[in-house]
C-alpha cells in the first residue's frame, strides 16, 4: 500500500486466496508502471507526462466501454468492470504520479498529505472494494496504513527521492528544526538531524497503529495478508529507529528473518 515499488512490503503473496492474487497483481502493476514513468530513465519531463497520459487515454475507453490498446488495461477493464472497482481511484495514482514530475518541494505537511491522498490512499481502497469490504470506517482505516507507509517511505528514501531533485519533507517543518537541504546533498546528520527524523517517525508510527485495526476487522487470509503489511511497515519504524536518525548510513532493509518475525507477529498480535 503506497507505491515505491513496495520492495519492503508483500504484494499479491500467498497469504491471499487465490482467486485474488491476480487482480491484485495487476493494480501493483498499473501502480508501478506508472509510477515508473515518472521516475525511471531519462526521459525529459514532457515525455514522462506524455506517457502518464496514455494511461489516462485507457482508462477513458475503459470508462466508454470500449476495449483498451494494451494487455494490461485489457486486464484492467475485466477487474475493473468485475469487481466495479472506481476508475477514479486509478486517476488519482496519475494525478499523483505527474505531480512528481512537475513539483519538487511541499510546504507543509497539509501539502504532503494531499499526495499521500492520491499516490498511496487508492491502492488500499482499491484493494477494500476487491475485498468487498467498503464501508467509511474501512476506508479511514486504510487511508491511515496506506499513508503511514507512504510516510515510512519517504524516511528511508530521503538519499534516492534527493538523487530525483524532490524533498518530501514539510519545509516549514525543516526550517523549524533548523533543517536544510545542504545537509541532505551532504548527507549530515549533525544538528537536529535525529530529532527531526524522531519526529517523523513517531508521527508515521502512530498513524500505521491507527490503521492497524483494520487487520482484525477483515477475514481469514486477507486480515492475515493486511497485518503482515502492518507489522512489516512497524519493522521498518524499528530499523528506523535504531539509525537514530542516521539514514545515510543505514537505509532500512527487510531481510529473511525480518520477514519471520513478521509474520509471526502477523499471525499471533492480532489473535
Amino acid at each position: 500500500m503506497g507505491v515505491n515499488h513496495y520492495e519492503n512490503f508483500p504484494v499479491a503473496s500467498v497469504l491471499l486466496p487465490r482467486q485474488l492474487r491476480r487482480p491484485v497483481a495487476l493494480i501493483y502493476a498499473f501502480a508501478r508502471s506508472a509510477d515508473d514513468f515518472a521516475d525511471e530513465g531519462d526521459d525529459p519531463p514532457e515525455q514522462r507526462l506524455r506517457n502518464l497520459q496514455q494511461y489516462r487515454q485507457q482508462l477513458d475507453l475503459i470508462d466508454q466501454n470500449r476495449t483498451p490498446d494494451t494487455p494490461l488495461f485489457v486486464e484492467l477493464k475485466e477487474i475493473i468492470g468485475q469487481y466495479r472497482l472506481p476508475v477514479g481511484l486509478f486517476r488519482d495514482l496519475l494525478s499523483a504520479f505527474s505531480q512528481d514530475v512537475l513539483k519538487s518541494r511541499y510546504a507543509d505537511f497539509t501539502e504532503v498529505m494531499d499526495y499521500c491522498r492520491r499516490s498511496a490512499n487508492p491502492v488500499g481502497r482499491l484493494l477494500l472494494h476487491l475485498f468487498g469490504a467498503t464501508s467509511e470506517t474501512n476506508f479511514a482505516y486504510s487511508d491511515n496504513i496506506c499513508t503511514s507507509l507512504q510516510l515510512i517511505n519517504f524516511l528511508q528514501d530521503v538519499e534516492s527521492d534527493f538523487r530525483r531533485n524532490r524533498i518530501y519533507f514539510p519545509l516549514d517543518e525543516m526550517a523549524k528544526y533548523g533543517i536544510d537541504e545542504r545537509q541532505i546533498s551532504v548527507s549530515d546528520n549533525s544538528g537536529n538531524w535525529a530529532a527531526f527524523m524522531r519526529f517523523g517517525i513517531n508521527r508515521a508510527s502512530d498513524m500505521l497503529k491507527s490503521g492497524a485495526p483494520l487487520g482484525k476487522v477483515l477475514p481469514g487470509r486477507i486480515g492475515l495478508e493486511l497485518r503482515t503489511i502492518v507489522c512489516g511497515g512497524m519493522r521498518i519504524v524499528e530499523k528506523l529507529r535504531a539509525t537514530d536518525g542516521n539514514i545515510f548510513l543505514h537505509r532500512p532493509v527487510l531481510r529473511p528473518m525480518d520477514w519471520l518475525a513478521i509474520l509471526y507477529r502477523a499471525t499471533l498480535a492480532y489473535s
